[in-house]
């Protein structure tokens, strides 16, 4: 009988991209991946958002370098990913996680249209721009992963958030036509659908309305902390993660599982 070789759950040394880094989910994804060795580009729109990352990182003694990065302009992630493969001497691992908010009811006219290419330009079609600037990089790894931060929105609905709830859905659909279309290659494409989490997007939403919708839609009764997401998201790229692809897995504290 066949002998499975050896699986590492190790990432030190593997180089590793994260988009949004700079606050929420994507903060918690950096520092972790640093903490366990891996060197990671810190992007994010504002430089100086990056640095501080970065500062933070080598603080705890991880390698880290900071890119600021507009996902929205195409020739800006061709620029930063060649940046980071050029300074890394190459990509192992890369995270979509850049996003926005993108609630807009229907009847709103005068922006509706905006608020929806916005968010397809920013949620989806960013993703599959960074995906194809890294491969020629990733398709040199021996354990190339990617990960794709979508939602909950993208397996339901909120009322008044179809941009949001299209692009999100979009990414699902996205990350199981990359993981067809790589998979004989070797590299894995999966997909994060997080459901209430402490981020900037909710900081506004009030301590007791958070605890009021937590207690009804989700099984485990709260909001989570980046972090929890990051720690997902870490247990896809490791190398050991070699046979699960196309995989859309919520993060939701039992949120879709539950009915009422």
């Amino acid at each position: 009988m066949e002998i499975c070789p050896p699986l590492s759950r190790s990432i030190a040394g593997r180089v590793a991209i994260v988009t949004g880094a700079a606050s929420g989910m994507g903060r918690a994804t950096a520092v972790l991946f640093a903490s366990e060795g891996a060197k990671v580009a810190v992007t994010d729109l504002d430089q100086a958002s990056c640095d501080a990352v970065v500062a933070e990182i080598r603080a705890s003694g991880g390698t880290a370098n900071a890119y600021a990065l507009d996902v929205s302009i195409h020739d800006a992630i061709k620029t930063v990913v060649a940046n980071v493969a050029s300074d890394f001497g190459g990509i192992d691992i890369l995270v979509n996680n850049a996003g926005i908010s993108a609630f807009c009811p229907l009847d709103a006219d005068d922006e509706y249209d905006a608020i929806w290419d916005r968010a397809l330009a920013i949620l989806l079609t960013a993703h599959q721009r960074t995906v194809r600037a890294a491969l020629p990089w990733l398709r040199k790894s021996d354990a190339a992963r990617i990960v794709n931060i979508a939602s909950t929105e993208g397996l339901g609905a909120t009322p008044g958030d179809t941009p949001y709830v299209a692009a999100k859905t979009g990414v699902t659909g996205l990350t199981r036509g990359m993981a067809v279309d790589l998979g004989k290659e070797g590299i894995t494409v999966n997909c994060i659908c997080p459901g209430p989490i402490r981020t900037g997007m909710t900081n506004n939403v009030p301590e007791d309305d958070k605890m009021l919708y937590a207690k009804r839609r989700t099984a485990l009764r709260r909001y989570a902390w980046p972090e929890e997401v990051a720690h997902m998201t870490l247990s896809l790229v490791l190398p050991a993660a070699s046979f699960i692809t196309g995989a859309v897995i919520p993060v939701d504290g039992g949120l879709m599982a539950r009915n009422a």
